[in-house]
């Protein structure tokens, strides 16, 4: 499928919500009527990094925001972050790995705020980098539990939900899932996984469910420094191929999330969006 242009994901964030800073950890006031007010949003893996960005991002935008992780005490303070500013956002302790877990989570959801219009199905982990026949089979089948297998549960229990809302879904996928890179083959296999089941659910739910992945390049989030110290490198020689010589932000990551999930993007399914300063695959 052809990648929408990134100039029409530019325009497109002229009209987003007001994000939510991630870097001073301050609470961020709600706007009155914001653009997903009366919305329900999910957000797995929203302990951190882009999940805890778009976890405020939303609330701050007037959603209802459930999210998960498995660090609870992170989650309670994303959770009181959120209802300090004003926002409403609920942590349920979960583990993407374990279907129950999923299952129990978009119920608790479903239960609590009435419905669910969206989802970002973000969480993920890596790995210390490694050639394929040093990597452990343990860390292997972690990296495809977690970043595939954790999406594809989210979308079976979310799904029969956001097609009687007729929502949206986006995928955390990544730029490791579109360019092959040595060293790290579980985590390429399970992002390149992610833009291909991404891409089967838009084909299947796409009368009433819009499904569409993000890639993001290198972003400045706590898997970002375990990179710089795993791989022995600085922010500028990782960023060296993007034409924009930097690293991305959680907060812009967020604006592109909320536009594919607001009625800007309606038309937009299928696909996977680059955000990653012009670095091409």
């Amino acid at each position: 499928m052809i990648d929408i242009e990134r100039r029409d994901v530019l325009a497109g964030l002229a009209s987003s919500a007001v994000i939510a800073s991630t870097t001073t950890g301050t609470a961020q006031s709600v706007p009155a009527g914001g653009s997903f007010t009366g919305k329900t949003v999910i957000v797995t893996g929203g302990t951190s990094g882009i999940g805890r960005a778009t976890v405020q991002a939303f609330a701050a935008a007037g959603a209802r925001v459930a999210f998960n992780g498995r660090r609870e005490a992170l989650g309670r303070e994303v959770e009181a972050l959120v209802r300090a500013a004003g926002g409403e956002a609920t942590y349920v302790r979960s583990d993407v790995r374990v279907a129950d877990d999923m299952q129990r989570f978009v119920a608790a959801t479903v239960e609590r705020y009435g419905g669910l219009d969206v989802a970002f199905n973000n969480a993920g982990i890596d790995y210390p980098p490694a050639p394929i026949a040093d990597t452990t089979i343990e860390s292997y089948d972690d990296l495809v539990a977690t970043n595939l297998r954790g999406v594809f549960l989210a979308m079976k229990y979310e799904l029969p939900h956001l097609v009687r809302s007729r929502g949206a879904i986006i995928n955390m996928a990544s730029i490791g899932g579109r360019h092959a890179f040595p060293n790290i083959a579980g985590y390429s296999v399970s992002k390149a996984g992610v833009i291909h089941l991404t891409r089967t659910a838009a084909q299947e739910y796409g009368k009433s469910v819009r499904i569409n992945a993000i890639a993001p390049g290198a972003v400045e989030t706590p898997m970002l420094e375990r990179v710089r110290r795993d791989w022995k490198v600085t922010t500028e020689q990782l960023v060296a191929p993007y034409p924009m010589q930097r690293a991305g932000t959680p907060a812009e990551i967020a604006a592109v999330v909320m536009w594919l999930t607001g009625a800007e993007a309606s038309y937009v399914s299928g696909q996977v969006i680059g955000i990653d300063g012009g670095d091409l695959p």
